[in-house]
This record gives C-alpha cells, sequence and structure tokens, in this order.
C-alpha cells in the first residue's frame, strides 16, 4: 500500500515555461533519471521522486526558479515527455498532470495495466485514494490541480500532486512512496513539514479512527479532532537566493573544486573531453549529487540552482550554453555506460564523491553576492536567458536581466 513521504509549502508563480527551457529540463531530466536507473534501478526513481527536498533539488538543478510552484508542474511535465517514449526500456510510466491532464490518470493507468499485467483498478483505486486523503481527509485548505501518478512495470508507483490555497497564494506539494504502507489512512505520512497553519481537519490521523467510523456510520457528532501541529517544508516567499538559503559550506566546495581541477586520476577522461571548462563542471557536479546524493546533502535545495540558475534570473539567468554542454556529456556518458564502456559515467559519478571530500575541509570564505555577481557578470558569455529575455551585461560588469 503506499506511504506518503512529506510535503512541501511553495509560494505561486504565474506564467509559462520558455520553450528555450523547456525542451533541455526534458533532455536532462530523462537523462538524469536513466542515470538513476542504470546504478540503482527504477524503484529508486520512485523514492527519489517521493522525497520532497530531492524533488526540490531536482527542479533546481534544471533551471526552475529555485522555490516556486512552477517547479512541480515543469518538472513532471518535462518527465512525462522524456521518459514515456522509453517507458518499455526503462520500466517506469508516468500518468496524469495538470487540471485536464489529471483527469486522464485512470484510463492511462489502464492502459499500462493491461500491457503489463497488473491490476489496473487498483491502481486507479490508488490514485484516487491519494488525492481524496490530501483534499479531503486533510482539510488544510489546499485544493488539488495537479496529480502525478508515476507507475514502474512491477506495480510499485509514487505519487506527486499539488494543491492551491486561494487565500495566501501558496501552492502546496504532497509526496506518496508505496511499499511502506499499510493503509492509507492511518498515519500514511512520515514527514509533514511547514508553517504553522493552525488546528486542521486530519481525518487520515490514527487518533481520528473513531471520527472515521462515525462518519461511515452516518452517526452526526458536532466534534472537532484536535490534532498535533503539522510540521511542514517552506520554501521562503522572496524569489532572491540569499545566504541564510544555502548551505555555504557545501556550494563552497563544489566552487573549489571547480577552481582546483587537482581530482582523482580517474578523472583524466573526464577533464579532456572537448568543451569542459570549470563552469561546465561546477554544473555537471551539481547534477552527479542529483543522481547520487545521499538524502543529507538535499535539505538545501537553493544550491542546486547554482548548477543551472534559475528562469527568473535569480540567482542568475539560464546559462544555456553551460547547460547544453551538460546535457551533451551526460547523455554521450549514458551512451557510452549502454554498450559497456563505464569510463565517462564512473567520472561523472565521482564529481560528487569530489566534491564531498573537498567539503570535509573546506571553510567559507567567499561571499555568496559575490558569487551571484560574478556568475550575473559572466552570463552574456554563457548564453544566460531569463523570462525577460537574454542577458546583456553593460560595460562588462552590470548585468540587466529585463532587456530583451
Amino acid at each position: 500500500m503506499a506511504k506518503r513521504s512529506g510535503h512541501a509549502d511553495l509560494p505561486l508563480h504565474y506564467g509559462r515555461v520558455p520553450a528555450w527551457l523547456a525542451k533541455r529540463m526534458q533532455s536532462l531530466g530523462g537523462a538524469i533519471v536513466e542515470a538513476i536507473v542504470l546504478d540503482f534501478g527504477k524503484k529508486e526513481v520512485l523514492r527519489r521522486l517521493s522525497d520532497p527536498f530531492w524533488f526540490q533539488s531536482l527542479g533546481c538543478v534544471m533551471g526552475m526558479d529555485w522555490h516556486s510552484s512552477g517547479i512541480t508542474t515543469s518538472v513532471m511535465g518535462a518527465l512525462k515527455r522524456a521518459i514515456n517514449p522509453l517507458s518499455h526500456e526503462l520500466g517506469i510510466y508516468i500518468c496524469g498532470g495538470r487540471g485536464k491532464n489529471s483527469l486522464k490518470t485512470p484510463q492511462e493507468l489502464i492502459e499500462v495495466a493491461q500491457r503489463k499485467g497488473l491490476d489496473g483498478h487498483q491502481l486507479v483505486r490508488s490514485s484516487k485514494l491519494c488525492a481524496k486523503v490530501d483534499n479531503t481527509a486533510i482539510q488544510d485548505g489546499f485544493q488539488l490541480y495537479l496529480h502525478n501518478f508515476i507507475l514502474t512495470d512491477d506495480g510499485s508507483w509514487a505519487v506527486v500532486q499539488q494543491g492551491l490555497n486561494d487565500d495566501t497564494g501558496m501552492a502546496r506539494r504532497y509526496h506518496w512512496h508505496s511499499p511502506d504502507m499499510v493503509s492509507f489512512v492511518d498515519d500514511p505520512h512520515t514527514s509533514v513539514t511547514g508553517t504553522n497553519q493552525g488546528l486542521i481537519l486530519n481525518l487520515a490521523h490514527s487518533q481520528a479512527q473513531p471520527t472515521r467510523k462515525s462518519i461511515v456510520a452516518l452517526v452526526q457528532e458536532d466534534h472537532g479532532l484536535l490534532l498535533r501541529e503539522i510540521r511542514k517544508m517552506v520554501m521562503p516567499s522572496h524569489h532572491d537566493v540569499r545566504t541564510k538559503d544555502v548551505n555555504i559550506k557545501r556550494l563552497g566546495s563544489i566552487l573549489a573544486l571547480v577552481q582546483d581541477h587537482g581530482l582523482a586520476e580517474n578523472f583524466e577522461e573526464l577533464l579532456l573531453t572537448k568543451g569542459l571548462g570549470p563552469r561546465t563542471l561546477q554544473s555537471m557536479t551539481l547534477v552527479s549529487e542529483v543522481i547520487y546524493g545521499t538524502a543529507s546533502r538535499f535539505e538545501d535545495p537553493a544550491r542546486f540552482s547554482f548548477a543551472h540558475g534559475g528562469k527568473d534570473g535569480h540567482p542568475f539567468p539560464v546559462p544555456l550554453k553551460v547547460y547544453d554542454q551538460t546535457i551533451e556529456m551526460l547523455h554521450k556518458a549514458l551512451h557510452q555506460a549502454r554498450l559497456g564502456h563505464s569510463e565517462k559515467k564512473l567520472a561523472f559519478k565521482n564529481l560528487h564523491q569530489a566534491a564531498k571530500r573537498l567539503e570535509q575541509n573546506f571553510l567559507p570564505n567567499s561571499d555568496l553576492h559575490k558569487v551571484i555577481a560574478k556568475e550575473r557578470r559572466d552570463s552574456q558569455n554563457y548564453g544566460g536567458r531569463t523570462v525577460f529575455g537574454k542577458a546583456k551585461s553593460k560595460n562588462g560588469a552590470q548585468l540587466n536581466l529585463f532587456n530583451t
């Protein structure tokens, strides 16, 4: 059965993802998932997607606004476009989506189940129950508008869904994971983090069993159930990336790694690759962490926005040239791995290990604002772009994000 693994509160951002970013998110997201499947298996993809911190880190490394609600829609949309054409190879299927697309989830699940010999009606029931628990059984002021059901060909699944609070303008993302739970309605979640919303009605709490029985029996009692306060992970309302949002030690170790190429010998194959420069290595290191990092390394998702910036210009414009080089090199590594040549993929994996080793002895001595300022000054050289247009430098010093 299901295990609800957590949720995150996010400021609502309007506007569509521009085409130049959407296609790159699809390519990079697909490559990251394929790398995880090759090294850890398809069930690990479900576990990662059910972790709200890892999911946020994935969205950041793909160039989305680092804390916005749009990460959910754009990341799941990009993954669906990338993964479903390869489902027969990867064993992963992504159903549903936003708005009307969420209503297609039952039919999509039935079609997959028929092809793979699974119990489609049970899968549809699970999909509907996840939505009902978060939208109805837990009444916290958020109404669902997005529902994605991620399924493997052996019947395991994860759910990523999001609701909107019209009063606060905040969106809330919910994550579910199937392997570990015995009930949808007795404490199905492992963690719920964020700003206290006050008293809420939570009929999925184990202490609500008497109330659930009363409802089923149509015994109408006017009594409330006082529940323990829910802890939720909150992304701050400010758009800019600030020092308090980033683990400076971890970010600094990655920047130190970029500046010092004195890596292990097995990095030679990677470092000799044509087109690999310090800036691309920085992005690849962060992508490597998203694939190979442990759960504790995703506690500060904002750090991953330093791979490919954000489409709103925070912490800096999306460096398209760097983004494209990262995608190209990851795809080449995966291609070589499929052919039985794992050298490039091993080197890519070891970027993550090298960052961890440097981090142990790294003492932060650089101002985060200086790092961001440098990225903005250099943005034009990297093909920097935001939703407002191409980045343009003035006198080589000040970046205007709003030139079109």
